[in-house]
């Protein structure tokens, strides 16, 4: 069973991005060749029109391979002929159809569950909360220069800024109070912590299912950048990476640890990876390295500036490159993720 739900999340986030692709290029009358779900020999195929429908037997990937995408054609219905805008669209659609994968998965987890409205339900004392005078009932509003509208918002930005004095501004009573918190340390778990607890999770309407589905997307890709600048400025290391493998062991652990629960929990944790990933997928794909959607951005960016299409032939060759680095990184992070596996640290 868990391997049936390794392959469905997998399926359902990579079919959605490259549904984006897909679907915008067929509205600009782009031909598609070929779109698949899934990579190496192909398990099913049939071909409709000028498109070739495939399912391939690796779920850890898939493409939709357009008309001149990466060569020159004649063809009035080839991508490289396609006026420019209509060329980023088309890119652009991977990532964005993810973050809107993102975001339905969040309004229907937030109308089965409820969100955790950044309200304080509890105040430690010795703590630097209670000694800075905040009360339960409190709303956080704000925190350093982040708006906060969700509860784990508040663990995450503590998380990544734990070395810091943080500016709190709380709402109470419909009027704002500001305190300064320095974190202290938790012997006993071992990190630092301001001392202030979630008052839970209120019931959603369809309305408030929609707004907090929003802020849900929104902390995922926040988390993700801020990983990303972590990663960049040596504050957490390239062993932490965590690839296929890892992600598989995730799905694969989270499933064995809420399915004793029952079908409702295994859903709602399900759907909270799978947020969780094609948020993840979206942002990772915008970034500006070579093969991926941003790194085609980049070459689209700059022929708007110059008013003429880089030379295919040299924007292959940097695809190229960046395809050996990321399997480089890849097998690189699959190494890590089965040693932690097998070996653990």
């Amino acid at each position: 069973m868990n391997i049936i739900l390794i392959i469905l999340v997998f399926g359902v986030i990579v079919f959605f991005h490259e549904f984006g692709h897909f679907i915008v290029a067929k509205m600009n009358k782009i031909a598609v060749m070929e779109f698949s779900i899934g990579m190496g020999p192909a398990i099913f195929s049939i071909q409709k029109k000028e498109t070739k429908y495939s399912l391939r037997l690796l779920p850890i990937g898939g493409y939709c391979m357009m008309m001149g995408e990466d060569g020159e054609s004649e063809d009035e219905n080839a991508f490289n002929n396609k006026p420019l805008l209509a060329r980023i669209l088309v890119i652009a659609a991977g990532p964005v159809f993810n973050f809107i994968l993102a975001f339905i998965f969040a309004v229907i987890i937030t109308a089965m569950v409820g969100y955790d409205k950044p309200v304080i339900g509890a105040v430690e004392s010795g703590y630097p909360a209670a000694e800075a005078g905040l009360k339960k009932g409190d709303e956080i509003v704000q925190m350093g220069n982040k708006k906060i509208h969700i509860f784990r918002e508040v663990s995450f930005y503590n998380q990544f800024h734990s070395d810091e004095d943080v500016v709190v501004t709380v709402l109470r009573n419909g009027k704002e109070k500001t305190v300064t918190l320095t974190p202290k340390m938790d012997k006993e778990l071992g990190y630092k912590r301001l001392g202030i607890g979630s008052s839970g999770y209120t019931k959603a309407n369809a309305l408030t299912a929609v707004k907090y589905g929003g802020y849900e997307v929104k902390f995922w890709i926040c988390t993700t950048l801020d990983s990303l600048k972590m990663l960049v400025t040596r504050q957490i290391g390239v062993n932490e990476l965590s690839g296929p493998v890892g992600i598989v062991n995730t799905v694969d652990t989270t499933y064995k640890q809420s399915r004793s629960y029952g079908l409702f929990v295994v859903i709602v944790e399900m759907l909270n990876l799978a947020i969780l990933l094609s948020a993840n997928l979206g942002v990772m794909n915008l970034l500006p390295l070579p093969a991926l959607d941003g790194g085609r951005l980049v070459f689209l960016i700059i022929e708007a500036i110059r008013g003429k299409r880089v030379p295919p032939e040299k924007e292959g060759y940097v695809h190229f490159a960046g395809i050996v680095l990321l399997m480089a990184l890849m097998v690189f992070v699959m190494f890590n993720d089965v040693h932690r596996i097998f070996f653990g640290g």
